[in-house]
């Protein structure tokens, strides 16, 4: 699966994220776009869409997209507290179908389904 990394994800995560192409918003040279124009440049290129903005689950109805779209939920967007994260994003990333939109958290939580 093709995943983009918004920006306010490390570029480590990548790293974690095994079995899948991952690139970064920053890498693709769309740093400072808007959520709207982002969704829409990552559909054309991208399988999932990665972010950390809990905005975007109200802003953005990801249902016509068909881009999966996974909100994580960490204390902070530092890999020490992604890490835990990084089995559920996974498990998540395999069952979402195009044009779900997902936040997924600690497995201490539970991930919300939406779409």
């Amino acid at each position: 699966m093709r995943v983009l990394l918004d920006e306010n994800l490390p570029h480590a995560l990548a790293a974690e994220l095994a079995g899948h192409e991952v690139s970064s918003v920053q890498a693709e040279g769309w740093a400072g776009t808007e959520n709207g124009a982002l969704l829409h440049k990552a559909k054309k290129h991208f399988d999932a869409l990665l972010s950390m903005d809990r905005g975007l689950a109200h802003q953005q109805n990801p249902s016509g997209l068909g881009l999966r779209i996974l909100i994580i939920r960490a204390p902070s967007n530092r890999m020490v507290d992604l890490r835990p994260v990084v089995d559920n994003i996974l498990t998540r990333l395999a069952a979402m179908r195009p044009g779900q939109l997902e936040v997924v958290q600690s497995p201490r939580g539970k991930s919300d389904k939406r779409g």
